[in-house]
């Protein structure tokens, strides 16, 4: 609900949020909101009420279409009309009026724009960018900002143990050993990234377990007294920390991890950094979006420290850190106020407003109900270069529909005269109207060849590739 990867400690008396979830521990509460005025009801209030406000795309080809046709009708009027004033024989004027008709059959003006959308989507679901509508694809061609949330979009939600600091005389592995066996016994995310972290098991038994909330867990292993838990958990024991650890345990506090101490026999062995860890495509997806000509934007429930230090890891300069829910969505109706085009990036709940109110909202097929259904795309991938390849590719397909259009009206504004001066008869204009819709098919099942942007590749070499298919 809130963005933050690390669990909220809840004590006797706290307020607690509707929609989230109780990692640990019973939990007694009392509701104090229900219905319509919970936080979940209002956030879903608040994604039908973007998704009202969006405006529907009118399709270029029907518009042409709605005049283009009685014009063409008027045309074979006229020109059945003016053969028979100038004296021709009815079968001639008929003739003449009815090849008008024919090579004027709006088909592949009709088909223009729905044939390169439905090779587009298809193409997007062999790549894993599920389209639930026409309309993203239309929308996302013209994106020129892309906004990221932060947990579990650019980053994999889950608390993993991304650094270690030994004491010296402890080795890391004895360190990771002791920590487990203590945290073994606790449910806390923090306590299962440990274990996921160290040596397997079978890791000794913990005896006179104690979980100590938001402050750590102690137990004894090996007959040795093991202390898992905060700087200040550490310093009400008695237990020093030397200056190189209290120095390294700063720097990773800065760059918003989580840090655990660990210490036994009345001594700090060492400190472990917990944090949520960055997607390994992310990097790759952001640079993808700049050689795109695109505005990548980091925007997060979560602190501002953490949100810069992820932010920087991924090559993303701007960052909107510490907003709540509502707050989110009234981000990305700012840029959009600026002029912008905005595609919104999530997951969560707390990012269903924000993606509803994008101009394109992408979720993640491991997000929440809420976001995916919120979103106009769902990326079946946990590769974040689909994005980049998404916009691609409806950059493509917009591109096939503007060339697809411009063949199909020309050829009628072209072929309309020769028609009505008889140099057409009924069965060739036929065959002409017919050879323009194949057309029209064939280019837009080139979209079929579209490749995605892989490690290694560049745009403009795969541009030639393409090109050259």
């Amino acid at each position: 609900m809130t963005g933050e990867p690390v669990p909220v400690e809840a004590v006797a008396g706290d307020a607690v949020t509707g929609g989230t979830i109780a990692v640990s521990g019973r939990l007694v509460v009392r509701a104090v909101q229900v219905g319509e005025h919970t936080q979940l009801a209002q956030l879903v209030a608040l994604v039908s009420r973007a998704q009202a406000d969006k405006a529907a795309i009118q399709r270029l080809a029907d518009r042409v279409c709605g005049i283009f046709v009685p014009l063409v009708l008027a045309a074979a009027g006229l020109t059945l009309a003016g053969w028979l004033a100038a004296g021709a024989p009815a079968g001639q004027a008929f003739s003449a009026g009815l090849a008008v008709l024919i090579i004027a059959c709006p088909c592949a003006l009709g088909l223009a724009t729905p044939a390169a959308l439905v090779a587009a989507c298809g193409r997007g679901a062999q790549l894993g960018i599920f389209i639930k509508g026409h309309q993203a694809l239309e929308s996302s061609g013209l994106i020129d900002t892309v906004v990221f949330d932060k947990t579990g979009t650019v980053t994999s939600g889950q608390m993993t143990v991304t650094a270690l600091a030994a004491a010296p005389g402890t080795e890391p592995a004895e360190l990771l050993r002791y920590a487990a066996a203590v945290e073994h016994a606790s449910e806390h995310p923090v306590a299962a990234a440990i274990c996921a972290a160290a040596p397997a098991g079978p890791w000794p038994e913990a005896d006179a377990f104690r979980a100590l909330p938001g402050r750590g867990a102690r137990g004894v292993v090996d007959g040795r007294q093991v202390v898992v838990g905060h700087e200040r958990l550490l310093r009400d024991l008695g237990i020093a920390i030397p200056p190189r650890l209290a120095s390294q345990w700063a720097q990773w506090e800065r760059a918003g991890q989580t840090t655990v101490l660990v210490g036994w026999d009345g001594r700090l062995r060492g400190a472990l950094a917990v944090g949520d860890a960055v997607k390994p495509s992310a990097a790759a997806a952001v640079a993808g979006l700049r050689r795109l000509g695109l505005r990548p934007v980091l925007l997060t429930g979560d602190n501002e420290a953490t949100a810069r230090a992820v932010a920087a890891a991924v090559g993303i300069d701007e960052v909107i850190a510490g907003v709540l829910p509502a707050a989110k969505a009234a981000a990305v109706r700012d840029l959009q106020a600026r002029g912008h085009r905005v595609a919104m990036v999530g997951d969560g709940v707390n990012d269903a407003p924000a993606l509803a109110a994008a101009d394109l909202g992408m979720a993640v097929v491991a997000g929440t109900d809420v976001a995916i259904s919120a979103a106009d795309l769902i990326l079946l991938r946990e590769d974040l270069r689909v994005v980049p390849d998404a916009i691609r590719l409806a950059r493509a397909a917009r591109a096939t529909i503007r060339r697809n259009l411009a063949w199909a009206f020309g050829y009628n504004v072209a072929a309309v005269p020769l028609a009505a001066l008889g140099f057409l008869s009924p069965l060739i204009a036929a065959a002409a109207m017919t050879l323009s819709s194949v057309l029209v098919v064939a280019s837009s099942l080139r979209l079929r060849r579209f490749k995605p942007l892989g490690p290694g590749r560049s745009e403009r070499g795969l541009d030639r590739a393409q090109a050259r298919a």
